[in-house]
Parts: structure tokens; sequence; C-alpha cells
């Protein structure tokens, strides 16, 4: 029954994608489906872009709105009891959004109160307020930044793979909305209020539009999707990514039961083994009746040595060392496979943030789909040996940092590519160097 309501809802969409007015294609659902599930969407979108109907996710994204209208009234409600509870991802997610939503409504007050405003001095304390406001406002990336960095790798996991896509092209062009709106406020004083208006409308009107696409699609997605070890595991790493407006009040620890019946474990052998290859036996208690097992643990690893380049290192001595290097490295495998970064300063430090989630993801969806090109240029120059690197930097005047970010072909003796490194440094520190000459030892 789900592959038929599937097919139903990619016959309807594709009819849409095709010209049909949305009024003939809401009538046609309506009499149709009583519900959808959200997860019943997902399938639907990534059949359809999957498909070859020729619809791209650049169509889906386009109509984007038309969908989430489709679907309004109709997606079921998921229930999870520990989604209400304070500090789950679920409850700051939400939180946040209501946050955004009064910043919005303050800044529409404001921007009233000073069309109104006739004396200068009025004029500049309600810019000043704008401002503020608008910073407030602004916060709504670090709520998109954990949507698209944490939600998205673990929906990708369980095959949801289409939503994430369009969502983070929808995301981007709000942000670039935004950049209007902050860009007409800095000129407000030679542009007028007309323009800050029009542009803080366009943008709030897709921002609301997004947080309704969040609340009743995505979300429910996620609920139906996903465990309480992927909860944790996304409230353990969102102070990475930082919040919108407000912060979690409370840490979430949800009651946790341990289903599996208790043994007693009684060592025959209770002193410890003169070697590391002596069998040690266990006796283990059941209702069955009494178990013995034996067993030869194996020789630990970390602590041998192993080539490395021109010399010996060991597991832990190599790790140790990639963690210390100055600057953050990434490794990308030759499948295009997001496998490794180094711990080189903590997650909420780094210049391009790294979180365990993201190991194991394509290296196209660990990126904002208006980069796919250049990141699939990069990668097909280096793959095929048109190039051994490709550097690029910028200035981060809000970090004050200047950063350099190189990426390299990694090839094996034979010459096979093997994957790109990518290494990340702030270089500001280097470029602040006047002297000729420093040893660092006189003092």
């Amino acid at each position: 029954m789900t592959d038929q309501r599937i097919q139903i809802l990619k016959d309807i969409l594709l009819d849409l994608h095709r010209g049909a007015s949305p009024e003939s294609v809401q009538e046609r659902f309506n009499q149709t489906f009583a519900g959808v599930s959200a997860i019943e969407i997902s399938l639907m979108e990534h059949e359809l872009m999957n498909s070859d109907s020729g619809v791209t996710f650049e169509d889906v994204m386009a109509l984007c709105d038309v969908h989430a209208n489709l679907f309004k009234q109709a997606v079921q409600n998921v229930e999870v009891a520990d989604a209400d509870q304070a500090g789950h991802p679920v409850r700051v997610f939400k939180d946040e959004n209501l946050a955004l939503r009064a910043a919005l409504i303050r800044i529409r007050r404001l921007l009233e109160s000073y069309e109104q405003a006739t004396e200068d001095t009025v004029q500049t304390e309600l810019t000043k307020g704008l401002e503020r406001q608008l910073a407030l406002l602004g916060q709504f990336d670090n709520h998109y930044r954990r949507k698209e960095e944490l939600f998205f790798p673990l929906m990708e996991k369980y095959g949801h793979d289409a939503p994430p896509k369009v969502m983070w092209g929808v995301d981007d062009q709000i942000r670039d909305l935004f950049a209007i709106v902050q860009k007409d406020c800095q000129q407000l004083e030679q542009q007028g209020i007309a323009a800050l208006q029009e542009s803080f409308e366009a943008f709030a009107v897709e921002f609301e539009s997004m947080i309704f696409k969040e609340e009743s699609i995505l979300l429910m997605i996620l609920l139906e999707s996903f465990t309480q070890d992927d909860w944790l595991q996304i409230a353990g790493e969102s102070d990475t990514f930082g919040y919108a407006i407000i912060r979690p009040s409370d840490i979430w620890q949800p009651e946790r039961k341990d289903f599996t019946p208790a043994t007693s474990i009684t060592e025959v052998a209770e002193q410890e083994p003169a070697s590391a290859g002596e069998v040690i036996h266990h006796r283990i208690d059941t209702p069955e009746g009494e178990l013995t097992i034996s067993f030869k643990p194996k020789q630990a690893s970390q602590q041998e040595s192993q080539v490395f380049g021109n010399g010996y290192l060991s597991v832990e001595q190599a790790n140790l060392i990639l963690n210390h290097l100055p600057m953050e490295i990434t490794f990308v495998n030759k499948d295009d496979i997001f496998q490794y970064y180094n711990d080189a300063v903590p997650s909420e430090e780094m210049i391009f943030k790294r979180t365990p989630s993201q190991i194991g993801r394509h290296v196209e969806l660990c990126h904002p789909p208006k980069l796919l090109p250049k990141v699939r240029a990069i990668f097909t120059a280096l793959r095929e040996g048109r190039k051994d690197k490709f550097e690029m930097w910028f200035k981060s005047e809000s970090r004050g940092q200047f950063v350099h970010v190189t990426y390299k072909a990694v090839r094996d003796a034979n010459g096979e590519f093997q994957g790109v490194l990518e290494y990340v440094q702030d270089i500001a520190p280097y470029r602040a160097i006047e002297t000729d000459v420093y040893r660092g030892i006189d003092e």
C-alpha cells in the first residue's frame, strides 16, 4: 500500500511540474489522501528525483513552497515522548523558531515606527534597534547549520537523501535574501525605509515558509526515523555549531532501560594472565545452567611500531602527531567518502567545523548544493591527474583570521589516486611577521 501511495504522490507532483495548476493538483490530492506521512513525502521526492522523469532537485527546489502547501493540511503528526523534554534537539529547534518568529515581529514593528517617525533622533534610535534585532535574527544561520550538519547526515543514512538536498538549497536562498536585508539596513539613511521594508518582507515570507517546512515535514521525518541514540548524538554535537537566540536550559538525559537479563560472571582464574597469550577461563551462571568459556586476548596493537615513511611509529603515536599538527586535516577517500579528520582543536574552535556524525558521508552531501559544481570540478581534476593540488584563501573579518585552504591529491607508490587531503590553517600570524630573523630561544 505504501508503494502505491508513493506512486500516486509522485504522479500528482509530476503533473504539477508539467504545468498543472496548484488548485487542480490540490483537489486530486485531497480526493486521494486523508493523510500522508512525512516518510512518504521523503520517499516520493527520492523517487521523483532519481527516476527518468527529468525532474531535478533544482526543479523540486523551485516548487518547494507549492509542495509544502499541497501537504499543509494532510501531514500526519508524530508524537515522541522525549521530544518535548528540555534540552532535546527537537525542543531546542522549536524553541529557536519561536524566538526567531518573535524577532521577525519586533523588526516589523520597528520598520512601521521608523516609517511614521519624523524626528532624526527618533529615527537614529530606531535604526540602532533594527541593527540589534537583525543581529539576533541573523543567528538563524546557527539553526540552519545544525540542521544541515547534524540532521542531514543521519537522514541520508536512513535513505532520506532528497529532502536534505532540496532544503539546503532553499536555506542558501534564504541566506542570500537576508544578506540583502543587512545591506539595505546599512544603507537605510541613503536609500530610505521603502527598500528595507521590501527586502525584509521578501526574506520574511521565505523564512516563515521554511519554519513551516521544518516543523511540519522535516521534524516529522526525523521523529519517525531517528532513534534515541541518534538524538543523543545530535545533542552532544550541537554546541559545535551554536544556537539561535536561545540556548538549551538543560542537558537532556533520557531515562535508559537495560533489557538485557543480568548474568553472573565468575572468573575461574582470578589472577592476571602471565602473558598476553595466556588463555583466560570464565564461568557464566545463566537461568538455564552454568557455562564455561575460554578465550585468548589479542595483543594490543596500539603500541606496536609500524613502518611510517622513513621511520617507525605506533598507531597511537601517529594519531597523536596528526592531532598536534597546527592545521585542520580532512581526508576523503577515492570513493568520495569523508573518512577522517584530525582533532587539532575542539570542534567549536575549528575553522571548518567537523563532527563524528559526518564520517562516512559522500563528499558532495557535505557541501551546499550551490557549491557542487566547484566541488566536482576540483575532485575530477585531482582524480584525473590534471592538477595535483588546489589552493584558496580568504580573510575572515569576524574571526580575525586569514584562512588558507589546500586540496591535495593523494596517490600511492604506483601513482594511483587514493583520495583527497584537505588542510586548513589560519596564516594571519605568519602574514603579520615583520622581522627577517627570530630564534625564540632567548626568552
